[in-house]
């Protein structure tokens, strides 16, 4: 059935097609709002979200693993599936999977979410710009003091704090 045949049908039915929005918890560079921007990407809504039961590494750039002793702090917003097509094809952006996630919100609210999660995790250290951009992000929502201690223990060791 053609995009524009299925149209007319939900027209026909009285029922809006309206592209599908799905949760998608960020904890890289998308948990900018100017990198989601450069991609298209402008969410009305921004939560914070915990993501339990991974661990966040940063090699050169942010990575998750699995991890019954951590959890990581991101952003839990809704996209269309054209918008994250837009954003994982950018330049620079490596080759990222979907995978189910539940986070959860700071009002202990549980969220089924999809999560981008790349095959796997640099042997690099930290790029330290990298990393500055995503403390200051983290600072801005409002992670707690022990993940952006976190966050900050990826620095190179000649890297101030």
């Amino acid at each position: 059935m053609s995009s524009q045949h299925g149209q007319q049908l939900a027209a026909q039915s009285g029922c809006q097609a309206f592209p599908k929005r799905i949760a998608v918890f960020f904890y890289g560079s998308f948990i900018r709002c100017e990198v989601m921007a450069r991609g298209g990407l402008r969410p009305d809504r921004i939560e914070v979200a915990r993501l339990n039961g991974f661990d966040i590494h940063v090699s050169p750039h942010a990575c998750l693993s699995q991890s019954d002793r951590h959890a990581v702090y991101g952003v839990l917003v809704w996209a269309t599936h054209a918008e994250l097509d837009t954003l994982y094809s950018m330049d620079g952006v490596g080759r990222f999977l979907p995978e189910a996630v539940i986070v959860q919100t700071p009002a202990g609210t549980l969220q089924p979410a999809i999560c981008y999660i790349p095959l796997t995790c640099g042997d690099k250290p930290a790029d330290p710009d990298y990393l500055d951009a995503l403390l200051n992000a983290a600072r801005g929502y409002g992670f707690p003091a022990w993940y952006l201690e976190r966050l900050e223990s990826f620095y190179p060791a000649a890297q101030p704090v």
